[in-house]
Parts: structure tokens; C-alpha cells; sequence
């Protein structure tokens, strides 16, 4: 581990995210435009990098056909005006797909095969259902290796909950409340603003502008939350209110080595310590980042006690909440997505993890009495994935005083 070259986040932005169909602001947007529009936001923020130094680009899609399709990676890079010497390849792991993007070109900088890379994310969930069209193997269900809902990712949420009597409904509408109310907050305060790049958009009104998150339910009350159906099955305890939206948006993040810190006048945002992914039951799949963390935990020599703020995907509250429950950590603990999550932002799949990223980032440079911190995420047919970060603004004094 000496010889280790040091990977490094340097910046990240996102597309505000949209409401999947007809009625969110993307219905007459590419997705691939989507993705291109937050790479030129990426490289206009950071004019220092000569885009010829770009080693690769590595963009996730989990439905990877139509706009979708054809190595984004690489077609992406092109439309985004990087010289075509700038190789680029496509990434699949469902939910966590710009998280492994991340992980895999921040592997070849560690390895010192790349200096500058470019990672991230995007999903037309409108335009491409997440398995639309896919063609599972019937041995799957034939051998019983799965069970037949296993790619219901409701009806996986729903048995968490038969799982783990104690996380019961109250306290999964109870999280998703908080999550509305902090996203707002967050949005009041100006904190999400600043990594949103906005997207020219058309609609039967004519041409507009896409600038903020089109899923946020601020009005949202437990007592609205009790009333809500539960469409995975009759008196459930997973609905449309404490889960994730179905959404569009696409996200971008520049990773460099130390060196090219150095080179270019760079100013890191985190430093990345460790990462794990790891696979569960598919059936069961939201318990997946337990079992990555602890791993992630184990490789970078820490405890679940050194990280100072948490960044876990929503996909649904159940999911969070079985891993604090593990960790044994408090619902409301303030470490945790201080700027709400997925139930209020939007999961679009793919695109998610550098989201987590970009929300940590910006927590970091407010928090010099953090050292580490996590960003996490179940991922459909049964896995995890993890990774730790170090906050270079990190302060001993800071953290005495904390």
C-alpha cells in the first residue's frame, strides 16, 4: 500500500434531478444530453485542466439501449467537446453505477495508470425503466436461485421490514418526513444550489430552464404519510412516500492523483481512503450496504465510531434504516444526509453515487472537525457498495473542540 498513488475528488456537479414520464421536466430531454450537459458544467468549473489530459471517462447507465446506449463513456466525452484522443467506456452496476465509476477510475489513478479522470452517471428513468427489455436467465427462477419478485426492489424494501419487526412504518415515514424537511432547508439555506448546473429544457409551453430538484414534497406530514397506499402488497409498509421517486437526472465528478493536483493548482475536495462492494440475498437487497461498509471499514483500519458524517442513499428509508439499526446509530443523528436524500431529491440509479459524493464534498468544507466520511447505497439483485473519504480540511483543533 506504500507505492499507492493518492486519488483525489475534486469536483462534482449534477443536472437538477426530474420526475420520470410525461409530467418531469426531461420527458423531451436525451439522456445522454443530460450527461453531457454536466460534463461541459464539469470542465467549465475547472478551466485549469486541459481537457487533452483527460485519461478517461468512465459514465453508468443501468438500461444502457437507445440514448442510453453505445459506449457513453466514449460518446459522451465526444459530444462534450474533449479531443477525441480521450478514450471512454460504460459502467453497469444498477444503483451504484457512478459509484463503481468512481471506484474503477480512482483504482487506475491509485495504480498510476491515469492522472485525470472524469466519472459519473445517468439515468432516463421515463425514457428507460430500470430492466426494460432485459432478458433473465430462466435458470434464475427455474433453480430457485432467486425468487421471482426479487427484481420488485419494493417488494425487497417490504421484507426488511417482516425481517426486522422494529423498523416498523412510523419509523420509515418518520425518516422520509425528515428527509423532505432537511432537503427544504437545505434548498432555503442555498446549500444543494451551488453543484447544479442548469439544463435547457422543452416542454408544450415552449423552452425553459431546469434549476432545481423536481421531486421535493416540502408540505409533505406524517399524517398525509399514514394514508398512502401500499402498492407492493395489501397493508404493507412501503409507499410512494417513503421510497424514492422515480427520476431523471445525470451527475459528473473530475478525480485526479496528487500529482496532478500539484501540476494543475487543483483544490481536492476529499481524498479517497477505501471502498467495498458486497453482495446479500437478492431478496433482501437494501441490507447491502452493511455488509460493504463493515468491509470498506475493515480495509481503511477504522470503526464505524471515526466517521464523522454519513451520506447513505435513499432509496428507501427501510434501507437506511437497517444500517444505523446495525451501526447503532439514532434515526435523527445529525451525521447522517443533513441535507435530506433520494425520498426528496430523486434516485435516478445510476447516477446516484456521485450525488452522495458532491453532498459530502460540500459538508466537508463545513465540518473541519471531520476527518472521515461515507458514502453508501444498496443496489439491486443483492448488493452494496461503499466508499471512505478523508476531509482535507480536516483540523485536530476543531475536532478537540467538537
Amino acid at each position: 500500500m506504500a507505492d499507492r498513488t493518492e486519488v483525489v475528488f475534486v469536483d462534482g456537479v449534477r443536472t437538477p434531478f426530474g420526475r420520470a414520464g410525461e409530467k418531469g421536466q426531461y420527458w423531451n430531454t436525451r439522456a445522454d444530453d443530460l450527461v453531457v450537459k454536466a460534463m461541459i458544467g464539469l470542465l467549465e468549473r475547472n478551466p485549469n485542466v486541459p481537457k487533452e489530459r483527460i485519461d478517461d471517462v468512465a459514465i453508468a447507465a443501468t438500461t444502457q439501449q437507445g440514448d442510453q446506449g453505445l459506449t457513453l463513456g466514449r460518446t459522451a466525452a465526444l459530444l462534450a467537446g474533449l479531443p477525441k484522443s480521450v478514450p471512454g467506456f460504460a459502467i453497469d452496476r444498477m444503483c451504484a453505477g457512478a459509484m463503481t465509476s468512481v471506484t474503477t477510475l480512482g483504482s487506475g489513478i491509485a495504480f498510476g495508470a491515469y492522472d485525470l479522470a472524469i466519472a459519473g452517471g445517468v439515468e432516463h428513468m421515463g425514457r428507460h425503466p430500470m430492466g426494460f427489455g432485459a432478458d433473465p436467465n430462466p435458470r434464475f427462477l427455474s433453480e430457485r436461485m432467486v425468487a421471482e419478485d426479487a427484481l420488485n426492489m419494493g417488494m425487497t424494501a417490504e421484507r426488511i421490514h417482516d425481517r426486522f419487526p422494529a423498523l416498523t412504518k412510523e419509523r420509515s415515514d418518520r425518516f422520509a418526513l425528515g428527509s423532505q424537511q432537511k432537503t427544504a432547508a437545505a434548498y432555503a439555506a442555498g446549500k444543494l444550489q451551488p453543484d447544479l448546473i442548469p439544463v435547457a429544457i422543452r416542454s408544450e409551453q415552449g423552452w425553459g430552464l431546469a434549476t432545481h430538484d423536481q421531486g421535493m414534497r416540502p408540505e409533505t406530514t406524517m399524517e398525509g404519510l399514514a394514508t398512502l397506499k401500499t402498492p407492493f402488497r395489501p397493508h404493507g409498509r412501503v409507499t410512494a412516500g417513503n421510497s424514492s421517486p422515480l427520476t431523471d437526472g445525470a451527475t459528473a465528478s473530475l478525480l485526479a492523483s496528487a500529482d496532478a493536483v500539484k501540476e494543475f493548482g487543483l483544490t481536492p475536495k476529499m481524498r479517497m481512503v477505501s471502498f467495498a462492494f458486497a453482495g446479500v440475498e437478492p431478496e433482501i437487497m437494501g441490507l447491502g450496504p452493511v455488509p460493504s461498509t463493515e468491509k470498506a471499514l475493515r480495509k481503511a483500519g477504522l470503526t464505524i465510531d471515526d466517521i464523522g458524517l454519513f451520506e447513505l442513499n435513499e432509496a428507501f428509508a427501510i434501507q437506511v434504516l437497517s444500517f444505523l439499526d446495525h451501526f447503532g446509530i439514532d434515526d435523527q443523528d445529525p451525521r447522517v444526509n443533513k441535507w435530506g436524500g433520494a425520498i426528496a431529491i430523486g434516485h435516478p440509479l445510476a447516477a446516484s453515487g456521485v450525488r452522495l459524493m458532491i453532498q459530502l464534498a460540500r459538508q466537508f468544507e463545513e465540518h473541519p472537525e471531520v476527518r472521515y466520511g461515507i458514502t453508501a447505497m444498496c443496489v439491486g439483485l443483492g448488493q452494496g457498495g461503499t466508499v471512505i473519504w478523508e476531509n482535507p480540511n480536516f483540523d485536530k483543533r476543531a475536532a478537540r473542540k467538537g
